[in-house]
């Protein structure tokens, strides 16, 4: 076998694959990338926030707030949709900054059309929570502590995301800067028998009783509800609407 010159084109297309990647190997996504530190944060807008999320006997509920601030000194916003739809059957709400928010979102969903492509079925909401939870501790999504709702074959879910990754599922959850308000009106109402129209007044309520003493919360409510036949998204600006 004649062994390539120096100069050939053959030792310089092996020189140029020696120092890359093997071209063979799959091709692996990466997660966004920025240089923001901590205290770039108190400069961008961020939801300031009350989330709420209900598992009801008909499927799960979830209520948030519509105000977005800059530093949580100025309302930079306030008609905000705090909740998204990133699965046939399941929903995520915003908390923390904007824009680490709606990357998360972006990221979710993307993945979740990737599995369905692929597998040909659609995510279990188990599964989904595990991702939220892995991209929240490896990826650059500053500040965010969301809430994950979803219905599937085994039942009703709501898990809140910690910043660090952290996964934890209960009947009743919330999040954001409001929630030890929210959250003394929800130990008083809920009921695990709930419909998913009873959920949505006590949920009003929770979001309602924080916008009146946090800063971060306000401007209205914008209520989800999730069955298995799919998502539903209604913001009212007037809380005697669904109260």
């Amino acid at each position: 076998m004649r062994t390539p010159t120096h100069d050939s084109d053959f030792s310089r297309t092996s020189s140029q694959l020696s120092a890359e990647m093997n071209p063979y190997e799959p091709e692996l996504g990466s997660l966004p990338q920025n240089d923001i530190s901590a205290s770039d944060l108190d400069n961008v807008n961020k939801t300031g926030t009350t989330t709420i999320g209900i598992t009801t006997a008909d499927g799960v509920v979830i209520a948030t707030d519509m105000r977005a601030s800059l530093g949580g000194r100025f309302v930079s916003n306030k008609n905000v949709q705090k909740v998204e739809q990133i699965h046939p059957t399941a929903a995520l709400t915003m908390v923390g900054s904007v824009g680490g928010a709606q990357s998360f979102i972006k990221s979710l969903r993307a993945e979740v059309n990737l599995n369905e492509a692929r597998r040909g079925e659609v995510m279990s909401i188990d599964a989904l929570a595990t991702l939220a939870g892995n991209f929240a501790r490896g990826g650059p999504f500053f500040a965010i502590h969301p809430i994950l709702g979803g219905v599937d074959e085994e039942g009703s879910h709501v898990y809140s995301i910690d910043p660090a990754g952290g996964v934890m599922e209960d009947d009743y959850t919330v999040t954001g800067s409001g929630m030890q308000l929210a959250y003394g009106h929800l130990e008083q109402a809920y009921d695990d028998d709930m419909s998913n129209e009873e959920a949505k007044t006590v949920a009003a309520r929770g979001i309602k009783s924080a916008a009146e003493r946090d800063t971060g919360s306000g401007n209205g409510v914008f209520l989800c509800e999730i069955t298995d036949e799919g998502v539903e998204i209604e913001g009212h600006h007037d809380f005697d609407e669904v109260i």
